[in-house]
């Protein structure tokens, strides 16, 4: 009887013994499979840092500003100048002259006008008589050629000439003046006022413009 119970407490403590040995081998693989877990979120920690190339997203705007203020910088808006009188290649005007006046003796009498272009100025005469008249009232001179020559450009010292005879009847009615008033066309709108001396005026004529004054003489 003895020896059962001895054999039967030796069984008790294998037994314990057993499950002694055994437990800390069950309790250590589930702490072993709930570390791979923490390593594994270790491993995807690195991805976290994704959100950073957000930076670069976001300057794209800002570098795309620059091309639209480029945009209004465009030579055509100032281009101007395009419609800008330079002084170059223009017809005359009155305004664009410098003028003389000077009585000469020959063909009976008549006043000689020259004209040239202004300092800086280069402009086309029309090769035909100048708008000519006397006097408020508009005395206004006939034209002494019957053809027009070719056009002449003014520029520097180039100097034109024109002839006016301020009488071309053998009548006594006349009407005696002291300037006349120059004119580069019927639309010339800045008409010149030069003086003459005492002419007697009665139905006038005048030559066209010529490079030599010999040419501007009126009735020759």
């Amino acid at each position: 009887m003895r020896s059962r119970l001895t054999l039967t407490a030796l069984a008790v403590t294998a037994i314990a013994v057993t499950a002694t040995a055994c437990g800390p081998e069950n309790s250590d693989a589930p702490a072993a499979a709930s570390a791979a877990p923490t390593t594994a979120a270790g491993a995807t920690a690195p991805p976290a840092a994704a959100p950073t190339s957000a930076a670069p997203t976001a300057a794209a705007p800002g570098t795309a500003a620059p091309a639209k203020t480029a945009k209004p910088t465009t030579a055509a808006t100032t281009a101007p100048g395009a419609g800008d009188k330079t002084g170059y290649g223009q017809a005359c005007g009155a305004n664009d002259l410098v003028f003389g006046a000077k009585m000469e003796s020959q063909a009976g009498g008549y006043i000689q006008i020259s004209a040239k272009a202004k300092a800086g100025i280069t402009c086309v005469l029309p090769g035909e008589h100048p708008v000519i008249a006397f006097g408020s009232g508009g005395i206004e001179a006939g034209n002494a050629e019957q053809a027009t020559g070719a056009p002449i450009t003014l520029t520097g010292s180039t100097v034109v000439y024109a002839g006016i005879n301020p009488k071309s009847t053998n009548t006594n009615q006349v009407i005696e003046f002291k300037d006349v008033i120059i004119a580069i066309g019927k639309g010339d709108a800045n008409p010149a006022s030069i003086p003459v001396g005492s002419v007697k005026v009665d139905k006038p004529v005048v030559t066209n413009w010529h490079t030599n004054a010999k040419d501007a003489v009126p009735g020759i």
